[in-house]
């Protein structure tokens, strides 16, 4: 699905060769500084590379349109982006940005059901602690339906317990309709509960492969 020829990024990163399967769940792992979020970003146009070629279903990414190439290789970042107003006010939010249908209530509840959060459409999303709004930020994704998710330590403000079964819930879901997940985390445990494929970073060098 995507493929990195030759890539190199401020001297942080240099990928030679690297196939990011469709219809999988990637994980990438590596300490900080090791270039794990911008190699998110350049899969969707967030970020450029200094050197080299990206592809997108044998597509440059530099030559697809961004806006388009966003909503379908949809990035939810490790700080959420919370909306003044509720939650479902934060929910539909993002569908009204894409002009498409707003969600059901049954489907915004089952959502959120999903995702562990205990909550009423109509509370008001603020007041949501950090690991709630970055549920509430993932489950907005969700409802979006993109192709490929990337996840940026998506439950990086979660205990362990929740973060199992939120993960397990959200991979169960990938897998019908097949969707394409790349999420970066920092635990092994996370990454060996879901990763179909394993990317390892460290500064200057990168390894792949299947789980």
């Amino acid at each position: 699905m995507f493929e990195l020829k030759n890539v190199r990024v401020n001297g942080i990163i240099h990928i030679d060769d690297l196939t990011i399967p469709a219809n999988q769940f990637t994980c990438i792992l590596g300490p900080s500084g090791s270039g794990k979020t911008t190699l998110l970003r350049l899969l969707n146009d967030l970020s450029s590379p200094d050197e080299g070629e990206i592809s997108f279903k044998n597509e440059r990414v530099a030559d697809i349109d961004p806006l388009q190439l966003r909503r379908t290789v949809l990035m939810v970042p490790q700080a959420p982006v919370i909306f003044d107003g509720s939650i479902e006010d934060n929910l539909q939010i993002g569908l009204a940005f894409s002009r498409k249908e707003a969600a059901g209530v049954e489907e915004m509840e089952s959502v959120l059901k999903l995702f562990m959060l205990d909550k009423k459409l109509n509370d008001e999303a603020e007041n949501l602690s950090g690991g709630e709004k970055q549920r509430l930020s993932w489950a907005r994704a969700m409802l979006l339906d993109p192709e490929v998710f990337l996840l940026d330590e998506p439950t990086s403000a979660l205990d362990e317990e929740t973060a199992r079964t939120v993960l397990t819930r959200f991979s169960e879901y990938t897998k019908q309709p097949s969707k394409t997940v790349i999420m970066i985390t920092h635990s092994k445990t996370l990454a060996e509960l879901v990763a179909e494929n394993t990317i390892e970073m460290s500064r200057y060098s990168l390894r792949s492969g299947v789980s």
